[in-house]
């Protein structure tokens, strides 16, 4: 076909008077139900009316036929969520990590207070020392 440029230069008679072969048709809604394109670029591109274009769909759509619906999303959706997808899975990597280190240091001072005889963990229900008074100068 050619392009966008001439088809600016039709007349709104000359665009009535169109016919796309059937062929084109099922190719450009088959498109569509890939999303390979948008109805709004297939408007676009060709000066094609949305009415005729949906006319199409409901002709030749294989996924108007299976009674399935089609989920649009704009890209930049699409690309927000693999972002998002791809986040969580680098904090849900980073706190395994960290799991694994509080894992580690707290069976080092298990193991620290079996070797030493001595209790390392703090116990916060003790009462404090004497030299944690105030002093006085």
């Amino acid at each position: 076909m050619a392009n966008l440029k001439d088809y600016e230069r039709l007349t709104l008679k000359e665009r009535i008077n169109r016919k796309f072969s059937e062929d084109f048709k099922r190719k450009k809604i088959s498109e569509l139900d890939r999303n390979l394109i948008s109805i709004s670029e297939l408007c676009r591109e060709h000066q094609v009316s949305r009415t005729s274009v949906h006319r199409w769909v409901y002709l030749y759509s294989t996924m108007k036929k299976k009674s399935l619906k089609q989920v649009v999303e704009a890209s930049s959706d699409t690309r927000k969520m693999q972002q998002l997808r791809d986040e969580n899975k680098e904090l849900q990597r980073i706190i395994g990590e960290k799991q694994i280190l509080i894992d580690f240091k707290s069976k080092m001072i298990e193991l620290a207070e079996k070797e030493y005889g001595v209790d390392i963990k703090k116990k916060f229900s003790s009462k404090p020392s004497s030299g944690t008074g105030a002093t006085e100068k």
